[in-house]
């Protein structure tokens, strides 16, 4: 048994798909020409199929436009001009294969990298992912593809990037275990999205795991246990309906409201990544969308989607989401959110550096091309917009200006936009909490993102494992920091809500209802759990359970005493 953190709930048991990245070693040797140029054009072959493959098995996941770039990819390994290259330099310096492929592929990605047209900027990282496929197929390495995934596994990574985890088909992805991460990294909160149990921090599984091995992933205590005896696995099929007979039981909430026993009512919405996330929203009783992710639109794409791209993924939420609130944040990249067509500079510390709102009032051309995109699809539904990272009232005063630009040319050309928008900003940076009261006259409402907010408090990498110890929702100083923010908020008339992963915290609900939090967004998968227990408080005796968590030295003390008063 292998201990990690249970970062996105449920219990699954099957064969192990273990991703491993192949490592490539390229070596220059002297070979014969005409061999060289057979492997090559046999390699070229094989990179197509792979390309087509992938493009037909994601048809039914993406859009026209998102499967565009499979097509581009497939021109670029049929261009004659790629291969002349590679065949020249076999032929003139009698190298072998990978080396030439490498060497041209270098070449290109320079040349394309170095040009003023951003369009051809962007075609750099086209090259990188066809010549790599390429050259693993020349050195005669495994390519991972999960979309090729056609029978029920547990995927075992070092860790999954977004696009990795967005590639996971719910039928067949049971789980999955990672070696690194925590409870707020960006595969856990995708795994809840998918509604699939993932276990992080897994130090040791990489090591221990084999592709094929039967495994148990208990992502309700965080555990996995590697080729279990038969006993052990009836043990685990029990657990498996004793969890989906509880998800059953909290459907009968789905309708319900989220409102405590003494008649206090309060919003509980879903995050989401992408349109397909609304549907789950909704499956799961949620009363608003409190936080759309938009860069994973980015990030799923070979350029920066353009405005007509990003006006119909906001509609499309909005329509579904059927006048409820939805709120938007704005491009929110950088740190470890990084894009493949995009350069960012090199700091020591990206999370603390050209990220979020600092990128787009950097980059107004990005910003602005949201922001028309927002504005036009807002006559579709309840927008609210928010902007990330926001650290200084002039930032926000900046950020808004350029959406009051951009919203006043958009009526001038005739565009019909509505009139109930509210443009609000996320607090995760422990400045924006202290001044809370200053912004609430300047914004419509408050966001706050724990994840961010603690990181930044306890001066703590939340992807880290060694200090993942200071990742503490319960620690007084964190709490002090929501109540500066939920009072400054409710001094200027204005509401509060929270969409980092601590709002779907169950003990939390406790504090955070009594601290008068007036929206909870969460993973889809939290919801109704959140409803049980809101539904179970009292909203005044809740008020000085609040009072008195705020009074205590550790987290540990506060964590104490509220269970003993939830439990």
């Amino acid at each position: 048994m292998l201990k990690g953190i249970a970062a996105s709930s449920g219990v699954a048991i099957a064969k192990v798909y273990k991703l491993e990245q192949p490592e490539i070693v390229i070596e220059k040797k002297s070979a014969s020409a005409d061999a060289e140029i057979e492997k090559l054009q046999a390699a070229l072959e094989q990179t197509k199929k792979d390309i087509e493959g992938i493009k037909e098995r994601a048809a039914g996941k993406l859009a026209e436009e998102e499967l565009a770039v499979f097509d581009a990819h497939l021109m670029m390994a049929s261009d004659p001009e790629l291969y002349s290259q590679m065949e020249a330099m076999i032929k003139n310096d009698q190298v072998n294969a990978e080396y030439a492929a490498n060497e041209v592929a270098n070449m290109m990605i320079g040349m394309f990298e170095s040009m003023d047209n951003d369009y051809m900027r962007e075609r750099a990282a086209d090259v990188k992912d066809v010549t790599a496929r390429l050259i693993a197929h020349l050195l005669g390495l495994h390519i991972p593809d999960l979309t090729a995934i056609d029978e029920s596994v547990i995927v075992v990574a070092h860790d999954l990037t977004p696009s990795d985890t967005a590639q996971l088909n719910k039928a067949y992805t049971k789980g999955f275990a990672t070696a690194i991460g925590g409870r707020t990294s960006h595969s856990a909160i995708m795994a809840r999205s998918l509604e699939i149990p993932a276990v992080v921090g897994c130090a040791e599984v990489m090591e221990t795991a084999k592709h094929g091995d039967m495994m148990i992933l208990d992502a309700v205590e965080g555990e996995v246990i590697l080729n279990p005896d038969p006993e052990t696995i009836k043990k685990y099929e029990k657990k498996m309906e004793e969890v989906a007979a509880e998800k059953e039981a909290l459907k009968v909430l789905k309708d319900a409201k989220s409102i405590s026993k003494d008649g206090h009512q309060v919003e509980l919405a879903g995050n989401i990544g992408t349109p397909n996330d609304v549907e789950g929203v909704l499956n799961n009783g949620g009363e608003g969308v409190g936080l759309y992710r938009t860069e994973f639109l980015y990030m799923n794409s070979d350029h920066f989607p353009t405005e007509d791209e990003q006006f119909e993924a906001y509609k499309t939420v909005l329509e579904n989401m059927n006048g409820r609130k939805v709120v938007v944040r704005t491009l929110d990249i950088g740190g470890d959110k990084t894009l493949p067509y995009f350069t960012f500079p090199e700091e020591m510390n990206p999370f603390l550096g050209y990220r979020a709102i600092r990128l787009c009032l950097d980059r107004t051309d990005i910003f602005r091309t949201q922001l028309r995109a927002l504005i036009r699809a807002s006559v579709y539904g309840h927008l609210c917009i928010m902007f990330p990272m926001i650290a200084t009232v002039k930032e926000f005063r900046d950020a808004k200006a350029i959406y009051n630009e951009e919203k006043a040319n958009l009526i001038k050309e005739g565009v019909s936009v509505a009139d109930n928008i509210e443009v609000g900003m996320m607090v995760e940076i422990p400045a924006a909490a202290v001044n809370a009261d200053n912004f609430a006259k300047e914004a419509d409402f408050f966001s706050i993102g724990t994840n961010d907010l603690i990181q930044y408090t306890m001066a703590a990498d939340r992807m880290s494992e060694h200090v993942s110890y200071l990742y503490q929702p319960y620690n007084p100083s964190v709490l002090r920091l929501i109540k500066m923010t939920i009072d400054g908020a409710h001094k200027e008339g204005k509401w509060a809500g929270m969409c980092g992963e601590m709002a779907g915290e169950p003990y939390a609900a406790a504090i955070l209802l009594g601290l008068g939090l007036d929206e909870f967004s969460m993973s889809a998968t939290s919801i109704l759990k959140a409803r049980r227990m809101i539904n179970s408080l009292n909203k005044k005796e809740m008020e000085a359970v609040a009072e008195k968590a705020l009074s205590f030295a550790t987290a540990e003390e506060v964590l104490d005493y509220i269970k003993k008063i939830v439990d």
